[in-house]
């Protein structure tokens, strides 16, 4: 099947109040354009230089995701235009991306990374860091962020139970953090192999690259 074709019957197969993002890491923008000519716009990259590439090619109405780790070096590259940061773990990183969006004249919009897996490889904060992170001092200084909502990995098994409870563990504390800032909207959860566990458990983000654009080749 074609891109095209993976994507509508994808979005035909999503509840209406879930958002997509197409996970486009390592694939040209060929395959890009062919996703946004079937109505994609919304596009996650993991590597802040290969999305900022890619921007500027691809048209103005794309909404740029950062989804993977990000090194604080390199925030600048995409303070001009990116439109979510999924994977903010560390109040260091917070003011760099403030120090960024303060010299592009822009407020970016963030998601915690809360740690709900089981592997060390995964990064994130547990509730509590995350607790007072936000509720500290040096945080209220920033005003050219804002924290949006969370994002988190399950670990990554066939244990369908064990990534249930995961999310589940993860969608309440979106739900606590909801209570005291109404501006928690994105809960971030689920991927291609996981995605519809994840919307059983309140996500709606879903961070999808395989089940559109096809298995990524081993470099």
């Amino acid at each position: 099947m074609t891109i095209s074709e993976n994507l509508k019957n994808f979005k035909k197969a999503l509840p209406k109040d879930v958002t997509l993002v197409a996970v486009s890491k390592t694939k040209p923008v060929s395959d890009l354009m062919e996703a946004y000519n079937a109505g994609q716009r919304v596009f996650g990259e993991n590597k802040i230089q290969e999305m900022e590439a890619k921007w500027q090619e691809m048209p103005e109405d794309v909404e740029w995701h950062m989804i993977g780790h990000v090194q604080r070096n390199k925030v600048k590259y995409m303070a001009p235009f990116v439109s979510l940061i999924h994977a903010v773990d560390s109040l260091k990183l917070l003011r760099e991306i403030n120090k960024e969006a303060i010299k592009n004249n822009r407020t970016i919009n963030c998601l915690l990374q809360i740690k709900i897996a089981e592997e060390e490889s995964k990064f994130g904060m547990d509730e509590a860091d995350a607790a007072s992170l936000l509720a500290s001092e040096a945080f209220k200084k920033l005003q050219n962020i804002k924290i949006v909502g969370l994002m988190g990995m399950a670990t990554f098994t066939d244990d369908e139970r064990q990534i249930s409870e995961e999310f589940q563990k993860l969608k309440d504390v979106f739900e606590k953090f909801k209570v005291q800032d109404s501006r928690f909207e994105i809960l971030s959860m689920g991927m291609s192999g996981d995605y519809k566990i994840a919307i059983e458990h309140g996500s709606n983000m879903v961070r999808v690259g395989s089940a559109i654009f096809g298995e990524r080749k081993a470099p």
